[in-house]
């Protein structure tokens, strides 16, 4: 008895296949270029919010409370810890300063991803008119010297800039150079701490 041959598959549903398989993978490219490029759009804090806020900054600067008649008059410290949220940080970003459209801030474990995003001159060569669209991702770690703020990578257009078109930035603690030397110290800040989606100060006493 001979064995029948197996049927032959259907080229119709061959290329059915390969087209889903396309259309799925423009898709997904498509939602990666959207991200990439999503516009930026500034924090508005509500009244709420920006009440919230306030309570955080002012906590340290707490009044003595007013003793009433003949009782001992009693002393609250004030908070030591102010935990501000990504939210917070960018709404604060879009109140005090004229970068909330265009600036914008992402917080991970010791790292913060700034994004940058704005149009540029009419009167620079080739790329004058067009949109900068830039991110960059900057480490922050404490240890014994201070809290350091290095900068680990600066993309412009999607493109990782080589660190000798950013003058050597790379690597560099920023932080420490800024307040003098290498590893400064914040003035009257005890630890600096970023995790994702929030930010933790701890002042000196």
């Amino acid at each position: 008895m001979s064995d029948s041959p197996a049927p032959e598959k259907k080229k119709g549903s061959c290329l059915l296949k390969g087209l889903f398989i396309v259309a799925v993978l423009a898709l997904i490219a498509g939602g990666v270029w959207w991200w990439q490029n999503r516009p930026i759009d500034p924090v508005v804090l509500s009244a709420e919010e920006k009440q919230v806020v306030e309570q955080k900054v002012e906590a340290i600067q707490q009044e003595e409370p007013k003793s009433e008649g003949l009782e001992e008059p009693k002393y609250e410290p004030g908070k030591r810890v102010i935990e501000l949220t990504e939210r917070e940080l960018n709404g604060l970003l879009n109140e005090h300063t004229t970068l909330g459209d265009s600036v914008s801030f992402e917080l991970a474990t010791d790292a913060v991803h700034a994004r940058v995003e704005m149009d540029l001159d009419e009167d620079i060569p080739v790329f004058g008119g067009q949109k900068l669209k830039a991110k960059a991702r900057f480490l922050v770690h404490e240890d014994e010297s201070g809290a350091h703020f290095v900068i680990e990578d600066v993309t412009v257009w999607g493109v990782s800039m080589p660190n000798d078109w950013l003058g050597g930035l790379k690597g560099r603690d920023l932080l420490g150079e800024a307040i003098g030397g290498k590893g400064g110290k914040l003035a009257g800040v005890k630890s600096l701490k970023v995790e994702p989606g929030k930010v933790k100060i701890e002042l000196k006493e």
